[in-house]
C-alpha cells in the first residue's frame, strides 16, 4: 500500500533513521490500530460523548483522575495554557485574546524555552498565556522559579524534551514539590517521554504526543487534575474549535494505548540490529559506537563520527547527501556539527540499516 501511494503521488521513499519526527510522519501505527480506526471513522457517534469517555479510558491507563484527546501534543500545550488561564469561565474561554487575563503569566525556565519545530512560547502565546523566563540558558534553579512568581502567576511549565537543556536544571520532581508548596498549578511537556504514569503523577496536566512512543495516529493526550482537564476541555467550544481531532483519530489512539502498556522491551533487539552498521568502522576515518539517548530513555541508537581529514569529508555533508539521494535517508544530525550524527533503529523496516550502510560506504568512500 505504501508504495503504491508513494507512486500514485509522485513521492521518494524515506528511510526514518531519526526516531519519532513530526517532520517525516512521527510513527507507523500498526495494523490493529488502522483497522480501529477504519472501524470507528465508518461509524457516527456523539462527539462529546466520545469526548468524555475516550477521556476516561485514556485516564485509567495514564494513572489520572482526568483526560482529554488533542489533536497534538503542541495543541495539548496551547489548551493546558488556555484552560489554566480562564479556569473554566466560558466568557474568558470565549473571548480568549479579546479580553485581558489579568493572571497569565506561564513560568519556564530559559533552557526549557525551545524550538522543536515551532517555539514552545508560541504555543504558551495561542493559549492566552504570557511567558517569564526563570534562571538561564545553562541553570535553572528553584530560586529562579521562586523570585518569578507574581500574583500573575497562572502556572508553572517544564518541558522534559531532548531538545531542552538538561544539564545544571532543577529537576521535574523538585518543581513539582516547589508548585504544590507554592500552590501554583504545574504543566509538564512529557511529549515524547515513555513513561505515561511519571509525568501524570507529578503534574496538574501532563501533555503527551499520542504518535510518538505510543506510535498511534497522530494525536495528543492531556491528563492529570480532574478540574484541570475540565477547564481543557472548556476549550474545545474556543480555540480548540480549529484544533478538534477526528473520531477515527481517537479510535486508533485508544487502541495504540491498549497495545502501549503491554508492549515488550525491544531495546536489546534494536542495539543487535545496528551491529551491522560496524563494518563502517573499516573506513577510514569513520568510528561506529553505540550510545544512549541523551535524556536517559531505554532507547540506543549507532553514532558515526567521521574525522574529515581520514574521510575526505564530514558529517554534515554525509548526512545532507543522505536526505538528498534518490531514497531520502534521514539521521539524527543534531551532533553534525561536532562530528557525527546518530542511527534511530526503532523506526526502521524490512532492509532500511542495509540501505543506511552501504549508502554511507558510497558517500564515505568506501565500496558499496
Amino acid at each position: 500500500m505504501e508504495n503504491t501511494l508513494h507512486a500514485k503521488y509522485g513521492l521518494k521513499r524515506v528511510i526514518n533513521a531519526s526516531g519519532r519526527m513530526s517532520i517525516l510522519g512521527v510513527s507507523a501505527p500498526s495494523d490493529s490500530v488502522m483497522e480501529a480506526m477504519k472501524a470507528g471513522g465508518q461509524a457516527y457517534v456523539e462527539i462529546a460523548d466520545l469526548v468524555d469517555k475516550a477521556g476516561d479510558y485514556a485516564a485509567r491507563i495514564m494513572g489520572a483522575e482526568a483526560a482529554v484527546v488533542v489533536n497534538s501534543a503542541s495543541s495539548g500545550i496551547a489548551l493546558s495554557v488556555a484552560g489554566i488561564v480562564t479556569r473554566g469561565d466560558r466568557r474568558k474561554s470565549l473571548r480568549l485574546h479579546q479580553d485581558p487575563i489579568t493572571r497569565n503569566e506561564i513560568i519556564m525556565l530559559k533552557g526549557h524555552n525551545v524550538q522543536y519545530g515551532a517555539p514552545v512560547e508560541t504555543m504558551v502565546y495561542l493559549g492566552g498565556g504570557r511567558i517569564v523566563e526563570a534562571g538561564y540558558a545553562n541553570e535553572g534553579k528553584a530560586a529562579d522559579i521562586e523570585e518569578a512568581i507574581t500574583d500573575s502567576t497562572a502556572a508553572i511549565l517544564y518541558v522534559k524534551s531532548h531538545h531542552a537543556v538538561q544539564k545544571n536544571m532543577i529537576s521535574v520532581e523538585e518543581v513539582s514539590d516547589l508548585a504544590r508548596r507554592r500552590g501554583i498549578p504545574l504543566i509538564v511537556d512529557a511529549a515524547a517521554e515513555e513513561d505515561l504514569r511519571k509525568y501524570v503523577a507529578l503534574a496538574d496536566l501532563a501533555i503527551y504526543s499520542g504518535s510518538k512512543a505510543i506510535e498511534g495516529p497522530t494525536s495528543g493526550l492531556v491528563a492529570g487534575k480532574r478540574s484541570c482537564v475540565e477547564w481543557v476541555k472548556s476549550q474545545l467550544y474556543g480555540i480548540g474549535r480549529s484544533m478538534k481531532i477526528g473520531k477515527e483519530t481517537t479510535f486508533g489512539l485508544l487502541q495504540a494505548l491498549d497495545e502501549y502498556i503491554v508492549k515488550e522491551d525491544t531495546s536489546e533487539r534494536e542495539v543487535e540490529s545496528l551491529q551491522s552498521l560496524m563494518v563502517l568502522n573499516e573506513i577510514a576515518g569513520l568510528q561506529v559506537s553505540i550510545v544512549q539517548d541523551e535524556a536517559g530513555r531505554a532507547i540506543f541508537r549507532a553514532r558515526v563520527h567521521i574525522e574529515p581529514e581520514k574521510a575526505g569529508t564530514d558529517a554534515a555533508s554525509v548526512a545532507k547527501a543522505l536526505q538528498g539521494g534518490e531514497i531520502a535517508i534521514y539521521t539524527r544530525d543534531y551532533g553534525v556539527r561536532q562530528g557525527y550524527f546518530d542511527i534511530d533503529p526503532r523506526p526502521l523496516q524490512g532492509d532500511d540499516i542495509a540501505v543506511i550502510a552501504a549508502r554511507i560506504q558510497e558517500l564515505a568512500g568506501g565500496k558499496a
